[in-house]
C-alpha cells in the first residue's frame, strides 16, 4: 500500500510549519515558541488532551480511539543546533548561530501531520500519546520526560521514534533489530607536567609529549582490546597545550568521545582508557586526571516491535524499499532512554542526497513528509487494532 491520499494532500501545508519552525530554531529546553506552536496546532485539531510542560518545555497530546484499549507513543525532537547556516533557502534561520541542521523540524512536522489525520479518522481503539520532546542534543530531554512519569500518566506501553537519514533516498526506510544507534559518551584528560624552557626539554615532564603518546595508545582499544566483530570508536577531538613556541607548559588538556553499541564494549573503553592514561601518565612522571561522562544508553530496538515497524514501513513504501538489517549508525539518540522505559522501535526514513546531519549546509528535504505522516498513521492504527 502507498502513501495516504490524506497525507500526499497535507504535504504542502505541513511543509509550511516545517519552514516556520525552520526559520525559528531553539536550543536544548529553550523551546517554548516551538512548543507553544505545537500546541496551538494540537488545539487546533481538536486532540483530547494537551499537556505542556512535561520534561521541563516537552508537550503530549493525546488522541483517543473509538473504544477502549492500550495506548502507544510516537515521538518528535524539537530542539535545534548552535550552527550557523549556509543553505541559502528563503526559509533560513532568522537567528545567527542556531539552526536546524539535524531535521528535528521536519520531525516535529511530520508528527503534526499525523497528529491532524489521526484526530480526523480515529480508527483505531485505546489511544496515541503524541511526544514533543526537547533537548535531544546533547540535553538527555528524553530522561527528563520520562522522569516527569510521562510513561505512567499517560499509561504508555510501547513508544516508536523516527529520524531522517541523509544518503537514503526519499521514500525508503531502514531498521534493524537490537542497537542501532551508539553510546556517545565522553571524556576530557588532563596531563600535569613540568614546564620549561624548549631548550630545556629534559628539565621538563612535557605534557605535549605525553598527551600524544595517549592519543596514539588509545586506538589500541579498538585495535587489540576490543573484540573486532564488536563496535567501538575512540576519537580525540580536541588537544590544548601551550601558549608559544618556545616554552613547554604544564599541563595539556586532552578530549573526545567513545561510542559503542553494547553495555560490555563501554565498559572495556573506559576501564582501559583510564589504565593508558595513568600508566603512560607514570611513566613519565606526570600525573592525570580524567573525567569520563556517560551518555544515553545504546538506543536497541526490540524484536517483535522492530517486526512490526518494519511491516508498517514496507506497507507504506513496498518491501523492496525498507533495509530490515540496516548498519547501526555510531551517533548517539537519547531515544535510547524511552527504549529502555518501554519495547518500541526507532526507524530511519530518507532524506535523499542532502548534506549530512549537523552541518550547516543540511536541510530536512520536505518530500519525506508524506511519508512519515503515513508511516505514523498505519503504525498507530495497526498497533491499536490488535
Amino acid at each position: 500500500m502507498p502513501i495516504l491520499n490524506r497525507a500526499a494532500e497535507l504535504q504542502d501545508e505541513v511543509s509550511g510549519w516545517r519552514r516556520y519552525l525552520h526559520e525559528n530554531p531553539e536550543i536544548l529546553y529553550d523551546v517554548e515558541n516551538t512548543a507553544a506552536f505545537v500546541a496551538a496546532k494540537l488545539k487546533e485539531f481538536g486532540i483530547d488532551e494537551i499537556v505542556t510542560g512535561i520534561g521541563r518545555t516537552g508537550v503530549v497530546g493525546i488522541i483517543r480511539g473509538q473504544g477502549a484499549g492500550r495506548t502507544i507513543g510516537l515521538r518528535a525532537d524539537m530542539d535545534a543546533l548552535p550552527l550557523t547556516e549556509i543553505t541559502g533557502k528563503p526559509w533560513t534561520s532568522n537567528t545567527a548561530g542556531r539552526m536546524h541542521a539535524c531535521g528535528h523540524d521536519g520531525h516535529t512536522a511530520m508528527l503534526l501531520g499525523a497528529a491532524r489525520y489521526l484526530s480526523e479518522t480515529r480508527r483505531f481503539n485505546g489511544a496515541v500519546a503524541l511526544i514533543f520532546q526537547p533537548a535531544e542534543e546533547g540535553g538527555a530531554g528524553a530522561l527528563a520526560m520520562i522522569e516527569d512519569g510521562m510513561m505512567e500518566r499517560f499509561g504508555i506501553e510501547e513508544v516508536y521514534g523516527m529520524h531522517n537519514m541523509p544518503g537514503i533516498p526519499v521514500g525508503r526506510f531502514a531498521i534493524r533489530k537490537g542497537g542501532i544507534m551508539a553510546a556517545p559518551d565522553r571524556f576530557t584528560i588532563t596531563v600535569k607536567g613540568r614546564g620549561g624552557h624548549a631548550a630545556q626539554p629534559h628539565r621538563t615532564i612535557d605534557p605535549i609529549f605525553i598527551g600524544s603518546q595517549i592519543v596514539g595508545s588509545l586506538q589500541a582499544i579498538a585495535a587489540r582490546n576490543a573484540d573486532p566483530l564488536r563496535s567501538v570508536v575512540i576519537s580525540v577531538t580536541r588537544f590544548d597545550a601551550g601558549t608559544t613556541h618556545n616554552i613547554i607548559p604544564d599541563e595539556a588538556m586532552l578530549g573526545g568521545t567513545v561510542r559503542t553499541l553494547s553495555e560490555e564494549i563501554r565498559d572495556l573503553a573506559e576501564n582501559r582508557i583510564r589504565q593508558i592514561v595513568a600508566g603512560i601518565a607514570g611513566a613519565h612522571g606526570a600525573e592525570a586526571a580524567i573525567e569520563y561522562e556517560r551518555n544515553c544508553p545504546v538506543t536497541v530496538n526490540h524484536d517483535r516491535e522492530t517486526l512490526h515497524a518494519a511491516g508498517i514501513a514496507q506497507e507504506v513504501a513496498g518491501t523492496a524499499n525498507v533495509d530490515t538489517d540496516v548498519d547501526p549508525s555510531m551517533a548517539g539518540e537519547d531515544f535510547a532512554y524511552m527504549l529502555k522505559a518501554r519495547p518500541g522501535a526507532f526507524i530511519f526514513i530518507g532524506n535523499g542526497d542532502s548534506a549530512p546531519l549537523h552541518n550547516p549546509g543540511y536541510d530536512f528535504n520536505d518530500e519525506a513528509i508524506a511519508f512519515g505522516i503515513s508511516y505514523w498513521v498505519r503504525l498507530a492504527e495497526q498497533r491499536l487494532s490488535e
